[in-house]
């Protein structure tokens, strides 16, 4: 698990030694399909804090930045950033392979790159150009039946081959490391743990705007919120039942708001919802920008995550940021980010969650006592940092090909 005095020593040292030492041009295309305005999801975040900081802040290098559609204006961030439109758009299975093996492939074949780089794990797997996979998590691997089936095959299919592929993987934490090594064995030397950033918009709310952030999604009332896309590994379902329960077994007037946008496989959802007793205590509010995301969560009186499989969890940050107390499931990566910040469930007990919630609800010492060591956890995470060590796998690629010429 990651650990304070070791991050902080890293930062020192970047601090001292200055930023990685530049080297000759180099010529790095960029898989940034997932860059599209206003819809910025994990991968897109991902996508946009790291690369916006590195193509910044190496300019002795130029990026070719791959998109399956117009990109806005505001995703070429730097003068040395070439922007490259390749079709079909890139989002059902067969487009998927249509797009890396034809179009992707013959563009890398015609610039002749010196390294390939895919934010989202998917890479031509004919392609010679040394590449750089991330794979934030494997979920499919282990619960392929919330997928849809022809993108359960292609992901259990591919991403094994992805893998050995990849001249090196990065992935965001070290339970992901771990799985995709075992799970595709593949050599821990060659997977580089870069953890996630947050927003620094995240900060605390104030009382007033508390008040009127209540007024319009919860009714006054206060309220838990859980944020992430609305899929089944997410554990929407079970949480719908453990508020209902929660509610029952406190008689206290509250509210649950869940922000996210419905992905696929949400029958379990809508059963769970229809099957409350308190369903007017429920919103769904779907996708929000971040500002309005940062009052939602700022106003909450804890943040309900329980997913039972996450690569890493942002919304925990988002939280933590907004000095807001952090209910989370205690399973994959989620005890290694949050630490100590957290009120740890059983994810797959509704009795668990619902008791976590009467707890914090009712217990304001240990709400205090959740936001003080999260005030000191959110330390280790920046979007700076995340650049700064995705830059350093970059760089270790580029040396050998330095190296090997």
């Amino acid at each position: 698990m990651i650990s304070i005095e070791s991050m902080l020593t890293y930062i020192q040292k970047k601090w001292y030694f200055g930023s990685v030492q530049k080297m000759c041009p180099m010529r790095i295309a960029i898989n940034t399909r997932f860059l599209i305005m206003n819809k910025l999801e994990g991968i897109g975040w991902f996508t946009y804090e790291t690369l916006s900081r590195i193509v910044r802040s190496h300019p002795e290098h130029h990026f070719y930045f791959i998109f399956d559609r117009k990109p806005d204006p505001k995703f070429i961030f730097s003068t040395n950033v070439t922007p490259v439109i390749l079709y079909p758009q890139a989002r059902h299975p067969i487009l998927w392979y249509l797009w890396f093996e034809f179009s992707v492939r013959r563009f890398l074949k015609r610039i002749k790159p010196d390294l390939f780089i895919s934010t989202d794990g998917f890479l031509p797997l004919h392609s010679s150009i040394p590449s750089i996979g991330v794979i934030h998590d494997i979920n499919f691997h282990h619960y392929a039946e919330g997928l849809p089936l022809l993108t359960r095959k292609y992901y259990n299919h591919f991403f094994t081959q992805f893998a050995h592929k990849a001249s090196r993987i990065v992935t965001v934490s070290e339970y992901s490391k771990n799985d995709i090594a075992k799970s595709f064995n593949v050599s821990e030397d060659k997977i580089d743990v870069v953890y996630n950033g947050v927003n620094t918009k995240f900060k605390p709310v104030d009382e007033e705007e508390k008040v009127k952030v209540r007024e319009v999604y919860s009714n006054g009332n206060p309220y838990f919120v859980f944020v992430g896309a609305l899929n089944p590994r997410k554990n929407v379902a079970r949480l719908l039942q453990a508020f209902d329960l929660f509610l029952e077994m406190s008689g206290m007037n509250y509210s649950l708001v869940i922000v996210g946008e419905k992905m696929f496989m949400t029958k379990d959802i809508t059963n769970a919802y229809k099957s409350m007793k308190n369903k007017d205590t429920v919103s769904f509010t779907g996708r929000l920008q971040v500002d309005e995301l940062r009052r939602v969560v700022g106003a909450a009186t804890a943040m309900t995550f329980v997913p039972y499989f996450e690569g890493f969890g942002i919304p925990m940050l988002e939280a933590m940021n907004c000095d807001v107390p952090l209910i989370a499931s205690d399973r994959t990566s989620m005890p290694e980010v949050a630490g100590d910040a957290a009120y740890y469930v059983d994810p797959f007990s509704v009795e668990s969650i619902a008791q976590a919630m009467k707890l914090i609800a009712i217990d304001e010492k240990l709400r205090d006592g959740l936001v003080a060591k999260a005030q000191k956890r959110k330390l280790l995470f920046s979007w700076d940092i995340t650049a700064e060590k995705f830059y350093d796998s970059i760089n270790h690629v580029l040396t050998e090909i330095k190296k090997n010429a």
